[in-house]
């Protein structure tokens, strides 16, 4: 098919308006690209600079260490055919202490994800540690999980896998040792591990809690 010099510039006027289908040498087609053609990226084009996103929240805005251990795809069966929805488990912690857990359920994964971190935020307990591991062996059951903890000499480092690892790292622990027995379900072990954390109790407090306070000396009398 030959083009002639008057069917370029027909293409050339449609082009400038609405991009249109202009030859090469048209101000808006493809081709080249002209200024409102969509290679070039004109200034009435698609390609054109795109609006600045906002920037998402990192954990340095909060201060606290938010670790997402599962995400699991859930399909239930309805008359009308099969509803999908997503669960995703969350450990939240600020390091000196502090830690929470929680299952977050949407449509979609950023929404159960969203919705995990909201509610381990609100579940976070406090839990008494002894520096940098734990003051003494503990061990918790949940469902057909069970977990075992125990102190370990500093440098030894988190020796823990999974569900326990992200909840010892949410909750400022560096030196522990830990077991898992039963089912290898990660939101059960991380509850479990949640479990063993709110069993934990300062033993120079517990002592002193079970002896009770010191009677108070009375002055005697003068006669």
């Amino acid at each position: 098919m030959v083009t002639t010099q008057n069917d370029n510039r027909g293409g050339g006027r449609r082009g400038g308006g609405q991009g249109g289908r202009g030859g090469s040498g048209g101000p808006g087609g493809r081709g080249q690209g002209g200024p409102g053609g969509r290679d070039q990226g004109g200034p009435g084009g698609r390609g054109g600079e795109r609006r600045g996103r906002r920037p998402r929240r990192s954990e340095e805005d909060s201060g606290l260490v938010e670790r997402v251990v599962k995400i699991r795809r859930v399909s239930k069966v309805v008359k009308g055919g099969r509803n999908l929805t997503f669960n995703a488990m969350v450990v939240v912690g600020d390091g000196n202490g502090n830690v929470g857990s929680a299952l977050g359920s949407a449509g979609a994964v950023p929404d159960a994800v969203r919705k995990g971190t909201t509610y381990a935020r609100k579940a976070m307990k406090k839990v008494d540690l002894n520096g940098p591991t734990i003051p003494h062996e503990v061990t918790f059951k949940f469902s057909g999980a069970r977990v075992l903890l125990k102190p370990a000499a500093p440098g030894t480092g988190v020796i823990a896998g999974g569900g326990v690892r992200a909840v010892m790292e949410a909750v400022g622990v560096k030196d522990v040792l830990s077991k898992t027995f039963g089912s290898s379900n990660t939101i059960n072990i991380v509850r479990a591990t949640i479990g063993a954390l709110d069993q934990l109790r300062d033993p120079v407090a517990t002592v002193e809690r079970r002896k009770g306070p010191a009677p108070e000396s009375t002055p005697s009398a003068e006669g």
